[in-house]
C-alpha cells in the first residue's frame, strides 16, 4: 500500500455520517466499532462486538426487514475478507437501501496488524462487482466519502459499495455500551417494536 493519500479512518466515519438523518448503522468488529462510537452514539448504531463476518448480512437482513430506510454498513478489509460470501448474497437480493463502506488498511488490527489479502492480491471493488454490486467503487478523497454518503439516503439506487484505503494508526478505542440486548432493543425502540 502507498502510504501517500491514505485517509484518517475516524474522519472517514464522521464524514460519511455528518448527515445520517434516519440510517441505521451496522459496524463491524473492532475498529469500525470504535470508529462509529467515536462519530456519536446513536439509538440507531447497531455495534458488533463479537460477530467477525457478520456485518454485511447484518446490513442486508435489516435493509430487506426496513426497506423505507437506509442502512449504512461500516466494516473493515478483514472482517469482509471473512464474510465475502455475503457480497454474492448481496448482489442476488439488491436490496436498494444498502450502502457498504469497508475501511481497509490492509491489516487485520484487532489481533496484532497481520497483512491482509488486500496489501497482495484481493481486489474487494472487483469482488463486489462479481457478486453483482455495480454501483461498487474505491474511493481516496473525503469529497468521495461525501457523495457516496448522499448516495447511501437514496433508498432505491443500491446496493453500493466501497473500497476506502485508510492509514493503519492504532487509535484509542472509543466503547460504546457492549451490552448487545441493550443495543438491540435501544435500535428496536428507535424502530417502534417492543424488546426482545
Amino acid at each position: 500500500m502507498s502510504k501517500a493519500n491514505l485517509l484518517d479512518r475516524r474522519e472517514v466515519v464522521s464524514t460519511l455520517l455528518e448527515d445520517r438523518r434516519d440510517a441505521l448503522v451496522v459496524a463491524g468488529l473492532g475498529a469500525s466499532t470504535y470508529d462509529l462510537a467515536a462519530a456519536g452514539d446513536h439509538e440507531r448504531n447497531l455495534y458488533l462486538w463479537g460477530a467477525m463476518g457478520g456485518a454485511v448480512m447484518l446490513g442486508l437482513g435489516l435493509a430487506l426487514a426496513q426497506p423505507d430506510l437506509p442502512v449504512v454498513v461500516v466494516t473493515g478489509d478483514g472482517e469482509m475478507l471473512m464474510g465475502i460470501g455475503s457480497l454474492a448474497t448481496v448482489g442476488v437480493q439488491k436490496p436498494g437501501n444498502l450502502s457498504i463502506m469497508v475501511l481497509d488498511n490492509e491489516a487485520y488490527g484487532e489481533t496484532g496488524g497481520q497483512a491482509s489479502h488486500t496489501s497482495v492480491s484481493a481486489d474487494l471493488v472487483g469482488i463486489a462487482r462479481a457478486c453483482g454490486i455495480a454501483d461498487s467503487k474505491a474511493i481516496s478523497t473525503l469529497g468521495e466519502i461525501k457523495s457516496f454518503a448522499r448516495g447511501a439516503q437514496d433508498i432505491s439506487s443500491g446496493p453500493r459499495f466501497a473500497n476506502v484505503k485508510i492509514d493503519a494508526a492504532n487509535l484509542e478505542r472509543v466503547l460504546s455500551n457492549r451490552d448487545g440486548t441493550f443495543i438491540m432493543n435501544r435500535l428496536r425502540a428507535a424502530l417502534g417494536h417492543a424488546p426482545i
